[in-house]
């Protein structure tokens, strides 16, 4: 399939061009490979382990969430120099999607994991430049047995700051570093927000807020967009692709 042919799909499909994000995240084409691709590789961050891992299993296209380029400017030297060089050597474009990803409503990062802990997204929540992130629904469980949940889902450890109530009603989600949203819950009317991680102060915010928090790390909450983006290459482009599992556990 022709690599011209996905990266237009892509773009118009994830509405690039009109989504705001950090400057690092650079959306789009990182760096391009051949014209012809037959095989995606998806994988949470361009870190050198995942390149390495694309080029050695044949694929022509690797798909990211975390891009190279969050550093700013800088030259090519060291470990940036060495993953460019694998990708243009080892004949892989990369592909980086960060925010569009996270809010999607079909393949993004907050609605997969809203709809894996069973809940139900009905509106939106957590903005960025006025533009919502994350996903909001009704739920009617105690706080430990939705960690318990959410730690399944995630297959890792969850931990809980337990400033709302003990029976969650409102959820927000918002994937990766989200901790920042806190107090937009509140203004929402959300009683608990499952995210990624956050900082040291928001357990005061979380407990005098009155606002249950659920830190299930940023890489594992991150997980979900990438690969229903290859999934949804390959309904569309019939190219097969596979998922390179590097965890930060963070």
């Amino acid at each position: 399939m022709l690599l011209e042919d996905m990266l237009h799909f892509m773009d118009s499909y994830l509405a690039l061009p009109d989504f705001p994000d950090y400057e690092g995240a650079l959306n789009g084409l990182q760096v391009e490979g051949p014209g012809r691709v037959a095989q995606v590789a998806a994988a949470v961050d361009a870190g050198e382990a995942s390149i390495q891992d694309a080029v050695d299993r044949g694929c022509q296209l690797l798909l990211v969430h975390h891009g190279l380029f969050w550093g700013g400017l800088r030259p090519l030297t060291g470990p940036h120099y060495r993953k460019v060089k694998l990708l243009i050597e080892g004949g892989v474009s990369l592909y980086s999607a960060h925010l569009p990803l996270d809010a999607h409503a079909e393949v993004g990062n907050c609605v997969l994991l809203a709809r894996a802990m069973g809940l139900d997204p009905s509106e939106r929540f957590g903005t960025f430049r006025g533009v919502p992130i994350g996903w909001a629904g009704d739920a009617d469980e105690n706080r430990e047995a939705l960690r318990r949940r959410l730690a399944d889902v995630v297959g890792g450890e969850v931990k809980l700051l337990p400033g709302g109530p003990e029976r969650v009603r409102r959820v927000g989600v918002v994937t990766g570093g989200g901790g920042g949203f806190i107090e937009e819950a509140v203004e929402a009317g959300l009683d608990t927000l499952v995210t990624g991680e956050g900082p040291h102060h928001t357990f005061l915010q979380a407990m005098e807020l009155g606002v249950n928090v659920y830190y299930a790390g940023h890489y594992a909450t991150e997980t979900f967009g990438v690969r229903a983006l290859a999934e949804a290459l390959e309904a569309r482009f019939h190219v097969p692709w596979t998922f390179l599992d590097h965890p930060s556990g963070l």
